[in-house]
């Protein structure tokens, strides 16, 4: 599908609070590929377990849409960093996150790199973390805040830096301190990175869960429209 010279780039990202209880985890296990069963197997805790095959699953449903094939017929590669890709579809960027019960996935053939991530928004951030992936700029930010904004706003500055390694592909092999954000009228923008550029787009996402999500993204014909939808399990057998 061309995109028009009037129309933004696009941007999927689908959201999908699934049950944490792992009832339904051998169903969804039937989706994944012979590798992806043995690496859920190595997991030690069954929550864990249960997070990497809801992932895995709701990934290979979104991709199964966009390449028009069985979501256990995608073939995923994966590069010598793990960032993974659909084999014969390299326009198709996408991106994967699971945190406690929430599984987020952006896609695009129209943007040049995306990344997301998504984290508990009560999650507890000590501050030697902080000093660990905080810039001098944000630490005098995050302190300037009320103490009852601080601890969300620490979560929200996470995520927007993993997502952003997430879209360069590097992940946390890369020195979180090495992607700095500012705020502009409330909008996260990038003020430091290894790609700096006016290309990059920034978005902290609505998740309708306690958690927050943050959306990184390279495109090159400026911000693009973000179309956020709430997966919906229609292969669940009726009650």
């Amino acid at each position: 599908m061309q995109q028009s010279d009037n129309e933004p780039a696009a941007i999927n990202v689908v959201l999908w609070q699934y049950a944490k209880n792992g009832s339904d985890s051998e169903r969804w296990i039937r989706s994944l590929s012979p590798n992806e069963r043995e690496r859920a197997a190595t997991y030690r805790f069954e929550r864990d377990r249960t997070s990497f095959i809801a992932g895995r699953y709701l990934l290979r449903q979104v991709l199964g849409v966009h390449t028009e094939t069985q979501p256990d017929k995608v073939v995923l590669l994966a590069d010598a960093y793990g960032k993974l890709t659909v084999e014969g579809r390299d326009r198709l960027q996408f991106s994967l996150s699971n945190a406690d019960g929430l599984v987020a996935v952006a896609i695009t053939s129209e943007c040049e790199r995306v990344g997301i991530d998504c984290e508990r928004a009560d999650a507890e951030i000590e501050a030697a973390a902080l000093e660990s992936y905080c810039s001098p700029d944000e630490r005098r930010w995050l302190d300037q805040l009320p103490a009852g904004e601080r601890p969300r706003a620490a979560v929200a500055l996470w995520t927007l830096k993993e997502s952003q390694l997430k879209a360069l592909g590097v992940g946390l092999r890369q020195d979180p301190r090495s992607v700095a954000f500012s705020w502009q009228d409330g909008i996260p923008v990038l003020v430091q990175s290894a790609e700096p550029g006016r290309q990059w787009h920034h978005r902290l996402l609505e998740s309708g869960s306690r958690h927050v999500v943050a959306l990184a993204v390279r495109c090159q014909s400026g911000a693009p429209g973000i179309r956020l939808r709430m997966f919906q399990d229609e292969s669940r057998p009726s009650e």
